[in-house]
């Protein structure tokens, strides 16, 4: 099936508020609309509406955490999962009568959980007479209306995402992801949905949907050759006027796009990956955007745009389901025709509500399966390992990633020209709580180490770019004076730096000054206990997120390949651990890098 024309261009699709067809024409449902007495007597119409959005999803059907084979919690007490949201919505609808809200999405949604993986590889939905995607199902169910396309819907390649779009009684958009042959649209632009009202002309809602142009650095091995991805303010600026011109009212963009204005990859991105306030800033028309990709909770957010002075309203629900954006709209019919007069915008809380047991009874099978297949035992462990002190430590747990990574790039190079250089290896603690027990280890012990769908690369780098890479990782470390007090909660994550974006390489040793300024903290590097030659070549096992320019780590994103895999490194981890049977750290587990301050050890 071509990429440039799916089955929403040109078809109508009954979901919540009623008929539409994305790319064009609608249809509508019934509304109510009000007269309010203004001055001298005169009543003008007034309608009220609510656009109900979530983001991030990242497979969460149930409040359950797979890795931890348990109901979901974490600090905040925060539950996820689309069953809280179906509750949440079937209250607003009851509140604002249904068929005066929209449910829509900002991406993100196919990969995330084990429910997600087991779908897209254990048991795809691309297979002869395969499986619906619960979160296909439960989004039909709930009734969603659009949703935009995230970055992670690629990851899986595109045949599972295309199948996932089948499945959907909603369209899936994306402005800005072209056919790469065509540059027409791989998937609707937009949707229109049709409100009426009893009086004046229906409310037209027009639905934007942009997706992240860091998709063709970060899936390029999925898209390269067939879509291209380019910025969303200028694709924006070339559909938000269409839907202006087709009648739209009301102008909604969903965007798998932060509030920032800044991409985590610098030069590597060739369009800003957090432009949703760029956006709004940058091209007129548009009422509100509901913003994805950056994790982070926006209730409101307003910014004004530059051209015409209006304020477009933004809000960012929290992922995985934990909130509920709420954007409040208020119409008023004046001069033949329907005008925005008021929007505002808020989030509501997921745990304040129980599970839709609609939902959790629809996918209850699936839910079974999954747990099942994440509780199989492959192996033992000879101790406990656990990642809690990984940020500031080496600790054994991280020294098993790299194990596995170098043993797997090693094998792969077997036998080529660079068969006989140093394969060193990059990782990142992903989760603080992860752990592998004593004794008997399951696959969710193992998968809970890798919660990212990351492949392995090989890469040539030289001394001196091992040296640049470990300074710049080292920026991490909040910097500490001799004789400061070491608090290890605040010791970390310096300038916001997330815990994925500090890697420690193994096959080298080297001691880290807290107490100096950053660019200056990387000391005594040493490659086989002598000090590392700068012009000397080694090959770096790296997750590819990392190879792309993810983190925006110097040298790697352009360096020579020399390898990759298509498979994901937790599988690799899970299939070395069947093989060995046993994980026996005295096998892999050292101390390579120390915390320094004037060279005494901080731990």
């Amino acid at each position: 099936m071509s990429l440039d024309r799916r089955r929403f261009l040109g078809r109508t699709a009954a979901t919540g508020a009623g008929m539409a067809v994305a790319g064009g024409v609608a249809a509508g449902s019934p509304a109510v609309a009000q007269e309010v007495g203004r001055g001298g007597g005169r009543s003008a119409k007034r309608y009220a509406f609510t656009v109900m959005g979530t983001t991030d999803l990242h497979g969460n059907v149930f409040n359950w955490d797979y890795f931890t084979d348990a109901e979901f919690d974490d600090k905040a007490h925060n539950d996820v999962g689309l069953a809280k949201i179906s509750t949440l919505v079937n209250r607003v609808r009851e509140e604002k009568g249904r068929r005066n809200t929209l449910l829509i999405d900002a991406g993100d949604t196919i990969q995330g959980t084990q429910l997600a993986y087991y779908y897209a590889k254990v048991d795809p939905i691309t297979g002869a007479n395969g499986p619906v995607h619960p979160m296909a199902q439960a989004m039909n169910a709930i009734g969603y209306d659009a949703a935009a396309l995230g970055n992670h819907e690629f990851n899986y390649g595109i045949p599972v995402l295309r199948k996932f779009e089948e499945q959907c009684d909603f369209p899936l958009l994306g402005a800005n992801a072209l056919d790469a042959k065509s540059l027409r649209p791989a998937f609707p632009p937009y949707v229109i949905k049709e409100l009426r009202t009893p009086c004046g002309r229906d409310v037209r809602v027009g639905i934007l949907g942009l997706t992240n142009p860091g998709i063709a650095i970060w899936d390029k091995a999925n898209v390269q050759g067939k879509m291209t991805f380019p910025g969303l303010e200028e694709q924006a600026a070339k559909y938000v006027p269409r839907l202006r011109s087709m009648g739209a009212d009301v102008v909604i963009v969903s965007a798998h796009s932060g509030t920032s204005g800044t991409s985590s990859y610098g030069d590597q991105l060739p369009h800003v990956e957090n432009a949703a306030g760029l956006v709004a800033e940058q091209v007129p028309g548009i009422d509100a955007i509901l913003v994805g990709h950056a994790h982070t909770e926006i209730p409101e957010y307003r910014i004004a745009n530059r051209e015409t002075g209006k304020e477009v309203v933004l809000s960012e629900p929290l992922k995985w389901g934990q909130r509920l954006t709420l954007f409040d709209f208020g119409l008023v019919w004046e001069r033949g025709r329907w005008s925005v007069e008021s929007v505002s915008a808020r989030v509501v809380d997921s745990n304040t509500v129980e599970e839709d047991a609609r939902i959790t009874g629809l996918l209850a099978d699936e839910h079974k399966k999954v747990v099942a297949y994440v509780n199989q035992v492959i192996g033992t462990s000879r101790a406990a390992m656990s990642a809690e002190e990984a940020p500031y430590k080496d600790v054994p747990i991280i020294d098993l990633i790299n194990h596995v990574q170098a043993e797997t790039v090693r094998a792969a190079l077997a036998g080529t020209a660079h068969a006989s250089l140093p394969v060193l290896s990059q990782a990142a603690c992903f989760l603080r709580s992860a752990g592998i027990p004593a004794g008997e280890v399951t696959i969710r012990d193992v998968a809970g180490l890798y919660v990212f769908e990351n492949t392995l690369e090989a890469r040539l780098l030289t001394g001196a770019q091992v040296r640049d890479y470990l300074e710049f990782s080292a920026n991490y470390f909040v910097r500490t004076a001799p004789g400061a007090e070491v608090d290890p909660a605040k010791l970390t994550n310096a300038d916001g730096i997330p815990d994925y974006n500090y890697d420690v390489v193994s096959g080298v040793s080297y001691e880290i000054d807290i107490a100096k300024p950053k660019g200056s903290r990387v000391t005594d590097v040493r490659f086989g206990g002598e000090p590392i030659d700068e012009e000397a070549q080694f090959v770096l096992a790296v997750n590819n997120y990392r190879a792309s320019g993810g983190g925006n780590f110097p040298h790697v994103a352009k360096s020579e390949q020399l390898w990759a895999n298509s498979d994901e490194i937790r599988n690799t981890m899970i299939a070395w651990v069947k093989e060995k049977g046993e994980i026996d750290g005295s096998q892999f587990a050292s101390v390579d890098w120390v915390l320094t301050r004037e060279g005494a050890p901080v731990f």
